[in-house]
């Protein structure tokens, strides 16, 4: 565990209360405690103080009761109880954890947890709010996931597609479907799927069929553009599966 530690355990900087307007950066390493101050003044008689900077030692950090009565009132009485956990050796392993690792800890808590353990810390926050999160929720809770919910979750998002009854899901993958339909059946040659693959698979082919540049030309913007809104993902193709979901809990995913 010890491999997680890395050179700085902690590190905050900010600017002091009103009216004190002087800059502040604290930090704690695996040896020692350090204090640093920048004079911050518009009288010219503290326009040339240096920065002034204090270093000590774990120990002597706790025996300090200026200091540590300094960094209560910079940045509060909780940074100061964390500076002084850290002094005593109670670090917070779970915090410092790759998050692959604990995106895989989060698949074994109830939504619940997972909702107080993202109130404990900003990084918590980003991770039960992340995409990489919600999919894996969806996987884990659904098991097999159709190409089609993977599109729909690219549009509208793994979380929504989570909290998304089946019957729902059913009725937007229905509606693409129809829309995806209509645009092939108004030029079906301009959105014929293989046509467009094997095109451009094969630019001399194409080449020699359109000429750049032509109005017959859509341009590879414009080929982007039709083959997004005709619901084409890559590696999708025109076999997608149609809703196999294993999940056999009522109208809801969970």
């Amino acid at each position: 565990m010890s491999t997680l530690l890395g050179k700085s355990l902690f590190e905050v900087s900010g600017q002091g209360p009103a009216p004190n307007k002087d800059f502040f950066q604290f930090s704690v390493t695996k040896t020692e405690v350090i204090w640093r101050w920048w004079k911050i003044s518009l009288r010219s008689d503290g326009r040339n103080t240096k920065p002034g900077e204090l270093r000590e030692s774990h120990n002597d950090y706790l025996d300090d009761s200026l200091l540590q009565s300094q960094v209560s009132v910079v940045f509060g009485p909780r940074i100061l109880q964390y500076s002084q956990a850290l002094c005593q050796g109670h670090y917070d392993y779970l915090e410092r954890l790759p998050d692959p690792l604990l995106l895989h800890i989060l698949t074994h808590l109830e939504l619940e947890d997972v909702a107080r353990l993202g109130h404990t810390s900003h990084r918590f926050r980003k991770l039960c709010r992340s995409e990489e999160f919600w999919e894996q929720a969806v996987r884990g809770h659904c098991g097999a996931v159709s190409a089609e919910v993977e599109s729909l979750a690219l549009e509208l998002g793994w979380k929504s597609v989570f909290f998304t009854s089946k019957l729902q899901l059913q009725k937007q993958i229905s509606r693409r479907r129809k829309r995806s339909q209509k645009l092939l059946c108004t030029d079906p040659e301009r959105y014929d799927v293989d046509a467009m693959v094997e095109r451009s698979e094969d630019p001399e082919s194409r080449a020699a069929d359109i000429e750049p540049g032509s109005e017959s030309d859509p341009g590879p913007e414009q080929l982007c553009t039709d083959m997004q809104r005709c619901g084409v993902i890559a590696g999708q193709g025109r076999g997608v599966a149609q809703g196999d979901w294993s999940s056999d809990s009522g109208s809801s995913l969970k």
